[in-house]
């Protein structure tokens, strides 16, 4: 696997990690204390890669409740 391959896996994985983090916040109400990052940049990086999870998060919800594959409970 070239570069670009290793790239795109473990860009997709932290875009996994992110979403499940999402629905655990959304789930259980638990989520990262950011709060606790001295940093300021890496603080802002942290709460744009949550950011990220919650659009994921919410996207696939809104995907999978029109689809005819799934169905709430």
């Amino acid at each position: 696997m070239g570069k670009i391959g290793r790239i795109a896996h473990i860009t997709a994985d932290l875009a996994l990690v992110s979403a499940f983090l999402a629905g655990v916040k959304r789930n259980t109400g638990l989520t990262p204390n950011v709060d606790s990052i001295k940093s300021d940049d890496f603080k802002y990086y942290a709460t744009k890669y949550l950011d990220i999870g919650e659009s994921i998060f919410d996207y696939s919800a809104a995907y999978f409740g029109g689809s005819e594959y799934f169905k709430r409970k």
